[in-house]
Parts: structure tokens; sequence; C-alpha cells
């Protein structure tokens, strides 16, 4: 087993942290944000800690879904951070498109592959969900803001889709050409700190990278169509009317 980080070793981690905060201020990066996305981030991984700790131990499947619901809602309003005119419409989109792609993989994984007992045993399926949901909130942001990017320089639905899955697409293939040669990855690389064999890390690493990949495609093309689909309708609605000349 990996050793107990003490707190007084844990804070040089903060180091390269201000490091970069001051490079951020001198060159006018918008430091404030990242000061308060690292405060966010300290504070809800010590209440994660501690709620995980009572979640483990529950044998209540309704306590796993209601912080899967939880974690499903905060995705899908963070997904679309790149899009603040239209977030409100666009957020049931990014709900349903989420729910879909990461629903999907994420019961193929827990279910096909692992066969959880019980199906929902908290201290595997909600780390894998957190994976999932978080690989589908990058795609349909990064898919989102694309799109829109692209229709507002005047290109057409399908052209702007197009442009908008390669965005989505980017950083999951960037790790699956990186992973084993660049990069460790988290999960296998925590198994491996926890004393695991390696070659027994490596499949459940196989695994993961599959779900993210896939997740992230499903959420970004349910999206994408679920975009298309109301601006359609919108123009069903409401054509757009173009004056005869005398």
């Amino acid at each position: 087993m990996a050793d107990v980080i003490p707190l007084h070793r844990l804070a040089f981690a903060l180091v390269p942290v201000f490091m970069v905060l001051v490079l951020m201020f001198r060159w006018s990066l918008g430091a404030g944000s990242a000061l308060v996305g690292l405060a966010r981030m300290i504070l809800q991984l010590l209440l994660v800690g501690y709620l995980l700790g009572y979640v483990f131990t529950t044998e209540t499947p309704w306590i796993v879904l209601a912080i899967m619901m939880v974690m499903l809602l905060a995705a899908s309003w963070i997904a679309l951070r790149s899009i603040k005119q239209d977030r409100a419409r666009n957020f049931p989109f990014a709900v349903l498109s989420v729910a879909v792609g990461g629903g999907i993989t994420l019961l193929m994984m827990t279910q096909a592959v692992l066969g959880l007992d019980p199906w929902y045993l908290p201290r595997v399926f909600i780390p894998l969900a957190g994976m999932t949901f978080s690989g589908c909130m990058n795609a349909v942001s990064l898919a989102a803001e694309r799109y829109y990017t692209e229709v507002g320089r005047g290109q057409l639905h399908h052209e702007a889709r197009v442009h908008a899955m390669k965005a989505a697409f980017i950083p999951i293939t960037n790790m699956l050409f990186a992973v084993g040669i660049v990069s460790i990855p988290g999960m296998m690389t925590g198994q491996v700190l926890a004393g695991v064999s390696p070659l027994i890390a490596a499949r459940y690493q196989v695994m993961v990278m599959c779900m993210m990949f896939s997740s992230a495609g499903l959420a970004a093309a349910m999206f994408l169509w679920l975009i298309g689909r109301a601006e359609s309708s919108q123009m069903q609605t409401h054509p757009i009317v173009t004056k005869e000349g005398p």
C-alpha cells in the first residue's frame, strides 16, 4: 500500500502552483479565476473525501443514484461555460447527452466487463461514473464552443457539426496516442502505487480508455444532434422571409 501523504508534505505541492499563479498575474491571464478554481478544488476534494467515506459503506442504491444525478447535473452545467448566452436553453440538451453517452458506457463497463455485485457497488461505481461524466463534460464543452463559433462565421449546421466533433475528439485522441508512452494514466498509477500488478492494472486502464473514448464521442454526437433538431424546428416555426424586389 502507498504511504499516506502528511499534510506538511502535501503543502509542497502548492509551490509550483504558486509559481504559475504569479506568472498568470504578471501576464494578465486571469489569475483570479484560477485561484478560485484551485480553492474550490481543494474544498470540494476534502468534502467528497468525507462524503465518500460514508457512501462506500452504504448498501443503498438510491444514495449512489442520487450522487450520480448531482454529478450529471453539475457536469452538464459546467460543460456549457463557454456558451453563456445560450447556457439555459442548451442545458437540457447537455443533460440528456451526458446521461446517454455516459450512462450507456458506464453500464456496459460496470455490468458486462466488471460484473459488479451488487450492481451499484459504490467504491467502483461512483469513481467510474466520475471519470465518465467528466469525459462527457469536456467533449460537450468543446463541441458546443466550436459549433457556435463556426455558426457565427456563417457555416451551415452540418459543416459546423463536423468541426465541432473534430474539436471534441482532440483531448481523448491525444490520450489514446500518449497512454503508455508519454503518460501512465491516473487509474493505472493509483493501482500500481497500491501494490497491484502492472499487468492487471493495464487491463483496467484499457477498460477506462475505451469508456472515456466512447462516452465522449456519444455525448458530443448526441449534443450536436439535439442542437440540429432544435434549430430545424425553430426554422420551421419561424421561417426566414425574404423581400422580393418590385
